[in-house]
């Protein structure tokens, strides 16, 4: 069964964040998180299988060490085509809207951890119907 492994918000860009166990989403990304705006980039998700990997190359990483704002578990986001809707928790609801990104410049989570499985491995979302969402709360992917 697919879950949130972990949620995780900052105050600013390019640093990881921290875990927290629950979280407003509004209709702008997850309230109080450095990404949130009108954009098509609200929420970026990233599998904790992702971190996993990166941990057994050797870094020592976690949850929201690659500034992701959701990490999931038992979901392969990446086979998520565009456009898929997926309900988060009871209420929340996204649609995925962009599969990795570019990475500019070589950015703190880069130089902290030593790589980025973000720009590779993550996916990005923008938010259909808000709610509050806690760690461990159910991922289901709608269509």
């Amino acid at each position: 069964m697919a879950k949130i492994n972990s949620l995780n918000i900052s105050k600013k860009k390019s640093i990881k964040k921290t875990p927290v166990q629950k979280v407003e989403i509004t209709l702008e990304g997850l309230a109080g998180d450095a990404h949130s705006g009108d954009w098509h980039r609200m929420i970026s998700l990233l599998a904790l299988e992702s971190v996993d990997k990166m941990r057994a190359a050797g870094l020592n990483v976690g949850p929201g060490d690659f500034a992701e704002n959701i990490t999931t578990e038992g979901v392969d986001l990446l086979a998520l085509p565009l456009g898929t809707r997926v309900r988060l928790g009871q209420d929340v609801i996204v649609e995925i809207t962009q599969h990795g990104k570019e990475c500019h410049d070589r950015c703190a989570i880069y130089h902290e951890a030593g790589d980025c499985v973000m720009p590779k491995e993550g996916v990005f979302a923008k938010v259909e119907k808000v709610g509050e969402l806690k760690t461990g709360d159910i991922i289901e992917v709608l269509a």
